[in-house]
């Protein structure tokens, strides 16, 4: 494939006066693309109703004729309202680079952004979230290496300096450079990620939304029997269906399909094979993953085809998948807490699992057998003086849990 075209050394206007920045908003509002980056500093000592960053920067460059980018200064103008319209405008694509710290900033200025693209999902989605960066991007697309070595200045100072304004203006460029070469080479990624303004939220049974939106607040079989769903796997089996054939954005499926390994679905294996050829990255090594903890023996031969997948995160995955189908099963550990109904109302009881003998007490057993009985009895003397105290510092703790894959 044909490099892209490196681009040119572009030009950049700063912005520090209201009359500027009106200029500014008029002329972006024009366009149909705005590249967006920010700089922003986090806040050391705030009150507790204050935001944890403050917005230092704004970056905007608008397609070829726009006057190239325009640096912001949001320290010296306290009025950003002038960008608010072209920011909102429907019409007009934004494009970001790693959405979520930028908009959340941006938001504490009152601008809010509609109608968008990140476009380092867009990345992810083709090659992995260990090259979706935009300088791996960068080096991929048009053979430019950007130089970071202001990446941890002090946006607060002022004057900034005109190597601080330059490279703050060449992200915005380069934001844009790559949405042309994303847009060229891989429309459909493009078109999965793309927002438009006032979409609706997927129609996905509501016990699944807080599992859905990356926090992973909430245990999945603790949002099934919080919903009355306990052990009625059809109706989950039937939300989750429901929910694939409707959901689009490949990490939103990606979190589905854990959905369905986490609540051991696996009558949905075949709902779930497809996905191993899925375009999108998050999708292909979501489904590997899956259906290795599924333990989907006739799935091999296609999981053992991955391992020469062109993405790293890909093969990562069916290498584990594959180890997973030949593992001998492992007994689950009993819960510390088994939650009943009784008539309607939830009670809580807490199983007492140490009260046994010393080979069925779990680590108590394990350091037994390591180190054996090793302290000294204490005399009547020493323990009048010291007490009968336990040496904490060396209990395991009680709530040790692994992360997930």
């Amino acid at each position: 494939m044909e490099p892209f075209p490196a681009p040119a050394h572009s030009t950049w206007t700063y912005v520090e006066r209201a009359d500027q920045l009106a200029l500014v908003a008029r002329r972006l509002s024009t366009g149909a693309v705005i590249a967006i980056d920010a700089e922003f500093v986090q806040v050391r000592v705030r009150g507790p109703d204050d935001p944890p960053h403050r917005l230092a920067l704004i970056q905007l460059a608008g397609m070829p004729g726009m006057g190239g980018a325009f640096v912001i200064d949001a320290l010296r103008l306290a009025d950003l309202s002038p960008l608010e319209q072209p920011l909102h405008d429907a019409r007009i694509l934004k494009l970001f680079h790693g959405i979520g710290a930028d908009s959340r900033v941006l938001a504490t200025r009152q601008l809010v952004a509609r109608h968008t693209l990140d476009l380092e999902a867009v990345s992810r989605s083709i090659f992995g979230q260990r090259e979706s960066g935009l300088q791996s991007m960068l080096q991929r697309a048009c053979g430019v290496r950007l130089d970071k070595s202001l990446q941890r200045s002090d946006w607060t100072r002022r004057p900034l300096t005109p190597a601080m304004l330059g490279y703050a203006a060449r992200d915005a460029d380069m934001t844009l450079v790559l949405y042309q070469w994303l847009l060229a080479r891989y429309p459909w990624a493009v078109a999965l990620h793309e927002m438009p303004a006032d979409e609706p939220p997927p129609a996905v049974a509501g016990w699944m939304l807080p599992l859905l939106d990356g926090s992973r607040a909430q245990r999945a079989d603790w949002a099934v029997s919080n919903a009355g769903l306990e052990g009625r796997l059809p109706e989950q089996a039937a939300a989750l269906r429901a929910a694939l054939a409707v959901v689009r954005r490949p990490l939103t499926r990606a979190r589905i399909i854990r959905l369905i390994a986490d609540l051991e679905l696996a009558e949905l294996i075949p709902v779930l094979r497809p996905g191993l050829s899925a375009l999108a990255t998050e999708e292909r090594a979501g489904t590997v993953r899956a259906l290795g903890r599924l333990r989907d023996v006739a799935s091999e031969a296609a999981l053992r085809s991955l391992l020469a997948d062109p993405v790293l995160d890909v093969r990562d995955a069916a290498r584990i998948a594959l180890a997973q189908l030949t593992a001998p099963p492992t007994q689950p550990a009993s819960s510390a807490v088994t939650r009943t109904h009784h008539d309607g109302a939830a009670r809580w009881t807490l199983n007492d699992a140490t009260n046994g003998p010393p080979e069925e007490a779990g680590w108590q057993a394990v350091l037994r057998a390591r180190f054996g009985d090793r302290q000294a009895p204490k005399s009547a003397a020493t323990t009048e003086a010291t007490g009968d105290a336990t040496d904490d510092a060396t209990t395991p703790p009680a709530n040790d849990r692994s992360t997930d894959s």
